[in-house]
């Protein structure tokens, strides 16, 4: 970009992403609820009212919709608690303990959810700056206008959406498992001491830690996707999302059970290799491919048009087939290797079922039917939530036929 400075470029681009972009938007409504304010109220320094805005604006539409009311609620009984107590006692240590007390034992009597820390805190900036506002109503009403600017604020800017860094997250994940598949690829070359497929099993046990962080990630999306008005396909969005997530969470417990395979022949041949040579060569290269499977899958279901998605799937059949090719020769191998040297047979089965288990997950026409079943349980939901959504379609069937 000619004449524009390297810091200028990075600045607008951290001001895209989702975050920057929330930062900007949380600001500017909580100035422009002040600006209101000080317009419409008789007095200055009206606080309350860009601290509501900043309270309502939240990170996602349907989060601003779903809780806006109580945290209203939330600032409006702080409000009344510290106004009356103001008019009683100033300021001081026992006034404020008194204030907070008072405003969390009636924050959970008003059943405002989460946001009961809220209405002490608004109750305390409120007896703060008492001698502002004469009346209850003064500060009801600064609540009153900072919630209408946030609300709107949200309705005709709507938040970003935050599948970029959800589908970031999970592909983290998917490529974590591929790193984790080929370092047992290389530990099954040779000679693995128990500790190393010990530890080999500790980091397959880490994955639930990230998995319930990328879990996070994936609700904030989905919030980020319902009823915003910039994605015309959020329920196939958050349906691809979540079920491809379910994929990876139980390739990463069944990853879990091949380490626990693998540490179990580790302790059964410690002074030997796990696998003959051949046999060791094959599945080397077994799990090497089923490392590409998994990113492949994540490259899929984290796509972000249809050319890049036909792309990936492609991908996928192809590393899925030669993962086939490969285990059925590995299978093979162990077969003569069993009826040679029976010792430890079950373990072997044990590993071509999970193998097995993985690449089954991981199958094309099995995403498509279980992404199938899914997408039409959420719509019978959708219609028995809202049965006017069924009557309204069914009328625009019956005057396109």
């Amino acid at each position: 970009m000619p004449g524009v400075s390297e810091p200028v470029i990075k600045l607008v681009r951290r001001t895209t992403e989702p975050v920057g972009a929330q930062t900007m938007r949380s600001t500017a409504a909580a100035v422009i609820a002040y600006a209101v304010a000080v317009w419409t109220l008789p007095y200055p320094a009206p606080l309350t009212a860009p601290l509501t805005a900043l309270l309502v604006v939240q990170v996602t539409l349907y989060a601003t919709l779903t809780t806006g009311i109580r945290r209203v609620n939330s600032v409006v009984v702080g409000v009344l608690i510290a106004t009356a107590l103001s008019s009683l006692v100033g300021l001081t240590w026992w006034s404020l303990g008194l204030v907070i007390f008072t405003s969390l034992i009636i924050g959970r009597l008003v059943r405002v959810g989460e946001f009961v820390p809220e209405v002490a805190i608004s109750a305390m900036l409120v007896l703060g700056v008492s001698q502002v506002a004469a009346t209850a109503w003064d500060r009801v009403l600064e609540t009153l206008i900072g919630a209408g600017v946030g609300l709107l604020f949200n309705l005709l800017l709507a938040p970003p959406v935050w599948v970029q860094p959800a589908g970031a997250s999970i592909d983290s994940l998917a490529r974590e498992m591929g790193k984790m598949f080929r370092a047992m690829g290389e530990d099954v070359g040779g000679h693995i001491s128990v500790q190393q497929a010990a530890e080999r099993l500790h980091e397959a046990r880490r994955l639930d830690h990230d998995i319930v962080a990328v879990d996070a990630a994936l609700r904030q999306a989905e919030e980020s996707l319902t009823l915003n008005p910039r994605v015309r396909q959020g329920l196939l969005y958050r349906v691809v999302l979540r079920t491809g997530l379910d994929t990876l969470e139980i390739c990463a417990v069944v990853l879990r059970v091949l380490s626990r395979t693998l540490t179990d022949l580790a302790k059964a041949r410690t002074e030997e290799p796990l696998f003959p040579a051949d046999v060791a060569e094959s599945l080397t290269e077994l799990l090497g491919q089923m490392a590409g499977a998994i990113e492949s899958f994540s490259e899929l279901i984290t796509a972000p048009a249809a050319e890049n998605a036909e792309e990936a799937e492609g991908r996928l059949a192809q590393a899925l087939a030669v993962s086939h090719a490969t285990r059925d020769r590995v299978a093979n191998l162990l077969l003569e290797d069993v009826q040679e040297h029976p010792r430890q047979w079950q373990l072997h089965g044990a590993l071509l079922a999970e193998v097995d288990r993985i690449l089954d997950e991981l199958d094309i026409d099995k995403r498509t039917e279980r992404l199938g079943r899914e997408l039409d349980r959420r719509s019978a939901q959708l219609h028995e939530r809202h049965p006017w959504l069924r009557a309204v379609s069914r009328r625009l069937r019956t005057d396109r036929a």
